[in-house]
């Protein structure tokens, strides 16, 4: 065995390990360049802190959009409301029947005994007549008679103020007895010409003085009334000699029987020419304000969509006029190692607070706008979440896309090139 050699293994070669790059090696021993949210809050304003008047300036742009859109929908929500307060107030079960016209054009009349037959109708809860008298009402007899101011002598029926839901301001309304005697009930707009503020004076009307007993308020629903004064159908057919004919009749029924007492209204008040009656339901007028409010508010929510954008478009030309102004910053700062996205994060940050800030300006402005309005209207003030919540979105967004490309110009440049810029 001494003779015999021995075989040993091959050594392996060491295994080279690959040569690293300085690059690589400075950048295993230096942590990534990080940009903190609350360094990006406090870069962003001290740029608008650097140029307040520009700053304000601009916020004032895109406030004035976010104003008048805040202003037009709580403007517009606060009318809309009292429009629909006044229809749950005064209900739209009220309807109206007056004589229409003929087959040639002509004027026709309804019947006088047409209150009466309505009033048998199964869904009417309560029908009053009303006809409209060719005298004057005066405050004295001094005035002349051709001075009206537009006052319409009316004889009316004792459930004429339930049937239009109205209400007294002061005194009584017409009633069985009082209907028999020279007195008479003021409408609203009446009583203010006549400058009578309480039941007790005196007025003329044709020759003859009656003594005033009620003074009405306001009938959203039946606005001519408002400038009319009553009196009794007895009175008015022994002193002037009018008949029951009817101008008008107000038919207020029940709630679930409003279309099937409309069908019925014209063959029951004159069932020889039904044609020739009309039927009107005064809350229509209502619905038809509030949808006209409606698309008004539309319109100049456009308007205020644009004075937006005009805003948006002052913004972007602030935010291109502070990159070229700040080139040396943007290029030190690339030197110091910010990279091209904490640029971009900065100027975009930079454009969205100073939106922010405007857009939260435009909603107090705005705000104020509509109490203003409701205050000087006697209305609830009525602000809709989505006008704020809108508003600053709307400004947000605005922003964001003003500061998007300002913000994409100033990451293309290069470090050297910025800091050679005077």
């Amino acid at each position: 065995m001494s003779g015999t050699a021995v075989r040993r293994p091959p050594r392996r070669p060491p295994r080279l390990r690959p040569r690293r790059s300085r690059r690589a090696h400075d950048a295993e021993r230096l942590p990534a360049s990080r940009l903190l949210p609350a360094d990006v809050m406090r870069l962003g304003a001290h740029g608008l802190r650097t140029r307040p008047a520009r700053a304000a300036l601009s916020a004032l742009g895109i406030a004035i959009g976010v104003a008048a859109m805040v202003a037009v929908l709580g403007v517009g929500e606060s009318s809309r409301t009292r429009v629909l307060d006044q229809l749950a107030k005064l209900g739209t079960n009220l309807l109206t029947v007056q004589p229409g016209e003929s087959f040639f054009g002509e004027e026709v009349k309804l019947p006088e005994t047409a209150a009466r037959s309505i009033r048998g109708l199964p869904g009417v809860e309560v029908a009053a007549a009303a006809t409209t008298l060719s005298q004057t009402v005066r405050k004295t007899d001094r005035v002349p008679e051709e001075e009206s101011n537009g006052i319409a002598l009316t004889a009316a029926e004792p459930g004429l103020l339930e049937a239009i839901g109205g209400s007294l301001a002061s005194g009584r309304f017409l009633d069985a007895a009082l209907a028999r005697y020279e007195a008479i009930v003021l409408g609203s707009l009446t009583a203010r010409r006549l400058g009578i503020e309480r039941p007790g004076p005196r007025v003329y009307v044709g020759d003859r003085w009656f003594t005033v007993v009620g003074i009405m308020r306001p009938v959203p629903l039946v606005g001519d009334l408002d400038r009319a004064a009553f009196i009794g159908y007895p009175v008015a057919k022994r002193l002037f000699g009018a008949d029951r004919s009817a101008s008008a009749i107000y038919v207020r029924t029940r709630e679930d029987a409003v279309i099937d007492t409309r069908a019925l209204l014209g063959p029951t008040a004159n069932p020889q020419r039904p044609e020739e009656v009309a039927v009107s339901r005064p809350s229509d007028a209502l619905a038809a304000k509030a949808a006209t409010e409606d698309a008004l508010t539309a319109l100049l929510l456009g308007l205020g969509a644009v004075a937006l954008l005009v805003g948006g478009i002052g913004i972007a030309n602030v935010m291109v006029i502070a990159v070229l102004e700040r080139r040396r910053e943007i290029g030190l700062r690339r030197a110091l190692g910010a990279t091209r996205r904490h640029v971009a994060v900065q100027f975009l940050c930079e454009a969205l607070l100073l939106s922010l800030l405007g857009g939260a300006l435009g909603v107090l402005l705005g705000a104020a706008g509509t109490f203003a309005y409701a205050t000087s209207q006697d209305v609830r003030t009525v602000i809709p979440a989505i006008a704020i919540v809108g508003g600053l979105l709307a400004s947000v967004g605005m922003g964001a896309i003003a500061g998007f490309y300002p913000a994409l110009r100033a990451t293309r440049l290069s470090p050297t090139e910025a800091l050679r810029s005077t």
